[in-house]
């Protein structure tokens, strides 16, 4: 890990927030970025991207406390240029630019997890210490997902992909899980044990997402989480961790403090190799960046990738590292990691080859 960075406090911007229902659970974990970075010596420029799409940015925006209640903290607008933030006055001109060494994504769901933050990065010349703009937009699509793994020969649990209720007619067998392909957190994720109740399922997960799978639900399972990021050359893979939450792990079950945890998983050497193989395999061939929870489901010997998390809640510190201490210094490594794969990328030649000058000064004109 080069010491530069933690010498001279280079700007990092930390995005979160984001047009998505996982709005409020993005705010925890970028808060949790940025004091672990500001404790940690670092300038840190918070960006909160409000459900409605404005871009805030202001030190205030770093403590959580200032987003409770039904007012959001009071902060200026920015907007993006190649390189780094621009800060808006309140009539919207340029108060302040900001170069950017690099940034770090705590988006969870929508295209701020999805692509949206990994591409205005890409396309800005902005280093993101997060992961790129592929997997990031195909795999927070469970559909895709799904896709991607066939291709990889890594199991997933059998499925229909709907795209409107009519589809329900497909589904004979139950008890089945409906889950919408785009939202995380076990948002709209309902178990379905007959027609009616499917029905009733869908109709409130189209209300919520735009396409819906519903597989196959597995009654004797153990979900089992491995988190996995690439630092210093190489990709390093978590611990297992087996979460538990009866059918469903919902929302209170992850965020309220109500679901159970066993870390390390209780689990057999071979089982925890497969799962950390697996982990690591699809990271690798992905060519992935950043740090990428991996959910697997265990029914008796055989093992399903359910979802691949991009964004994972709090970015699975408790996973990779046993203190905040620890998460600062990992943090460090994948921001240099970030600068790394920048100037890498910076450095392929781009090419003209002169074909412009084939064509007639009115080649183009519409008469």
């Amino acid at each position: 890990m080069s010491k530069n960075l933690a010498a001279t406090g280079k700007n990092i911007a930390v995005f979160f927030g984001g047009v998505s229902s996982e709005n409020e659970i993005s705010i925890i974990t970028g808060t949790m970025v940025c004091n672990v970075l500001k404790k940690g010596g670092q300038t840190v420029w918070p960006v909160y991207i409000t459900q409605e799409g404005r871009c805030l940015c202001g030190g205030n925006l770093a403590d959580i406390k200032n987003f409770s209640g039904e007012v959001l903290p009071k902060a200026a607008e920015c907007a993006f240029e190649r390189g780094g933030l621009v800060i808006l006055s309140k009539r919207g001109k340029i108060k302040e630019r900001v170069p950017v060494y690099a940034a770090v994504n705590c988006c969870h769901g929508g295209w701020g997890e999805g692509g949206g933050i990994s591409g205005l990065c890409a396309a800005l010349s902005i280093p993101l210490a997060s992961a790129g703009v592929f997997e990031s937009s195909s795999l927070l699509d469970k559909y895709l997902t799904k896709i991607i793994m066939k291709g990889l020969a890594v199991p997933t649990v059998e499925y229909e992909y709907l795209r409107d209720i009519c589809g329900a007619t497909r589904i004979k067998n139950f008890p089945v899980m409906v889950k919408p392909v785009h939202l995380g957190s076990s948002i709209g994720v309902v178990k379905a044990g007959n027609a009616e109740e499917l029905y009733a399922a869908l109709e409130a997960a189209f209300m919520l997402d735009d396409g819906v799978i519903v597989e196959r639900y597995i009654a004797d399972r153990r979900e089992i989480n491995c988190a996995a990021c690439f630092a210093d050359g190489k990709v390093i893979t978590s611990p297992c961790e087996e979460v538990f939450g009866g059918d469903i792990l919902s929302y209170d079950d992850k965020y309220s403090g109500n679901g159970r945890r066993a870390f390390p998983a209780e689990i057999t050497q071979d089982m925890a190799d497969k799962i950390r193989g697996l982990t690591q395999e699809v990271y690798s061939k992905l060519n992935m960046r950043g740090i990428v929870r991996f959910d697997f489901i265990v029914e008796g010997d055989s093992v399903y990738l359910s979802e691949v998390n991009t964004v994972p809640g709090s970015l699975s510190h408790y996973l990779l590292t046993q203190n905040f201490e620890e998460f600062y210094k990992l943090l460090l490594t994948l921001i240099e990691q970030a600068r790394t794969d920048f100037t890498q990328s910076a450095s392929k030649t781009l090419i003209n080859t002169g074909i412009i000058n084939n064509f007639a000064s009115n080649a183009c004109k519409i008469k």
